[in-house]
């Protein structure tokens, strides 16, 4: 008896090593499973850049928020601009907190408290107004991180606020069915100036010996950026990234200029960590950047408060603000109305873009009213009209009218500030056997417009139009169509809409 006990003791122990080394193997085959990117250009431009959900968004919000609305001067850039002697903000900055090397960037962070910031009310807000993706700027020049962070101790959970601002609007947004963004403006965070070259513009803080910036305290220099470059590449820039890839799963990073300061190896183990990551959760990611840092065939190409003036081939971005002075809250801040960002957003989506805009907070957590009016009146335009703007194509030609845009990058925002369209400005989407015909403004009654859009030598095939209406217009439109001239329409007796007026057009299959 005792030998056979042992037998079957010693049957069941191989049976179950066997048994184990089985799930060990099965555990090792998943681990050891072959990623679909690697960090090189070649297999990182197998991603689809703009997945059909970007395509289809049209509209998106994000929030220049953080240590630098404390001060609410001047913009964003406060930080740079106050340790310059012939600078506004140096002037304003003595005179009201005392010289720079006394009270430094870093004497404002417990002075941003965001008490009255509620997540849950900022993600209904951007939805009422027509958001399908928000975010916040989890990282400005700056160097404080807006989330929950073990790379720095400059975040908002360990100081300032002592909340994961980041997390709590991941979890607001995505409950209104919106996508999420995260924007990283972090490359010009390093220090990369000496005092033979203490202001270039590739450092946000500029180098001048007795200023928190040159400071060699431990704890500063990870604000500051003075960091051993190799060290802040890999476990400041890359380390950041990964950590809200982790955490916050966004939907879309977006990168602001001075990409091209990261070296480019650093710059695909974030694209390939990110996209593998992605890929994982079965999530179609977007990728934004500037210039030309990343390659398009798996980035987004984004130009700051500018446009296109033809159709882009690819779909692309534009990101400009609610105002036309700061990114960020300023005392007595003057906004843009809301006729002019709704006629700039259905000239980007006429051409094939998304127009990602942004927001200005205060430090307490409080967007201003002016503001929020505009983003509500935006908002209930597109809840009447919207089928003229999400979900659609551009069509062969984007409009037609009198009014000219430039198309560039930084250089010319002015020019597209003096932009003001007419009623005589037209610009077209389609969706679904639609052409969009949007008036940009409010027309006149009775008046009869003719499109030449149509006419037989500007179109390249054959349309055949079935009925021509005006969105939220009870009269039965009147139209005719002329080969040669184009589509003529009787406008309603009534105004139909102050901010823009859409024609429906629809076309046989």
């Amino acid at each position: 008896m005792k030998v056979s006990y042992l037998k079957v003791l010693a049957f069941l122990f191989i049976i179950s090593l066997v048994s184990c080394m089985a799930k060990d193997e099965k555990k090792e085959t998943v681990v050891l499973k072959e990623e679909t990117y690697k960090d090189d250009w070649t297999s990182l431009g197998k991603h689809n850049e703009a997945p059909n959900w970007f395509k289809e968004a049209k509209l998106g919000i994000y929030f220049h928020w953080g240590i630098y609305s404390v001060p609410a001067y001047h913009d964003e850039w406060y930080p740079r601009y106050m340790h310059l002697e012939k600078h506004d903000v140096y002037k304003h900055h003595v005179e009201k907190y005392g010289h720079p090397s006394k009270f430094g960037y870093h004497d404002f962070v417990p002075m941003f408290k965001a008490e009255k910031f509620d997540p849950e009310k900022w993600a209904m807000l951007f939805k009422k107004a027509g958001a399908k993706f928000a975010g916040p700027v989890a990282e400005h020049h700056d160097g404080f991180a807006m989330w929950d962070s073990e790379k720095t101790p400059w975040n908002s959970m360990d100081k300032g606020p002592k909340r994961d601002l980041t997390g709590e609007l991941k979890k607001a947004i995505s409950s209104k069915g919106m996508k999420f963004i995260t924007a990283f403006h972090h490359a010009r965070n390093l220090q990369r100036n000496t005092e033979l070259n203490q202001a270039n513009w590739r450092s946000h803080y500029p180098y001048i010996e007795g200023m928190p910036p040159t400071s060699k305290d431990p704890e500063l220099a990870y604000l500051y950026g003075n960091i051993p470059e190799e060290k802040w590449n890999k476990e400041i820039w890359l380390g950041k990234l990964k950590e809200v890839i982790d955490k916050y799963q966004p939907d879309i990073i977006w990168f602001d200029f001075m990409l091209d300061a990261i070296p480019e190896n650093y710059r695909k183990e974030f694209a390939a960590y990110y996209l593998n990551e992605a890929e994982k959760l079965d999530k179609d990611v977007v990728i934004v950047r500037k210039q030309h840092d990343l390659p398009l065939s798996m980035s987004v190409m984004d130009l700051e408060k500018s446009r296109k003036n033809v159709i882009g081939t690819k779909t692309w971005m534009t990101d400009a603000t609610i105002s036309n002075e700061s990114w960020s809250y300023k005392d007595n801040l003057k906004v843009k109305s809301s006729t002019d960002i709704l006629h700039m957003l259905i000239d980007i989506v006429s051409k094939n873009g998304v127009l990602l805009l942004n927001v200005s907070p205060m430090a307490n957590g409080i967007i201003p009213k002016n503001q929020e009016k505009c983003l509500l009146e935006m908002g209930a335009w597109l809840e009447k009209y919207g089928e003229a703007i999400y979900g659609t194509e551009a069509w062969y030609t984007f409009g037609e009218g009198p009014t000219k845009e430039p198309e560039g990058h930084f250089g010319n925002h002015k020019a597209f500030h003096k932009i003001k369209y007419c009623n005589k400005d037209i610009r077209y989407t389609t969706k679904d056997y639609n052409i969009y015909g949007i008036i940009m403004g409010a027309t006149v009654p009775n008046k009869e417009i003719l499109l030449t859009s149509f006419a037989k030598k500007n179109i390249k095939d054959t349309v055949r139009i079935e009925s021509v209406s005006i969105l939220g217009n009870d009269e039965k439109t009147e139209w005719s169509i002329d080969i040669k001239e184009g589509l003529k329409i009787k406008l309603p007796s009534k105004i139909v809409d102050e901010k823009a007026t859409v024609i429906k057009i629809k076309i046989s299959a």
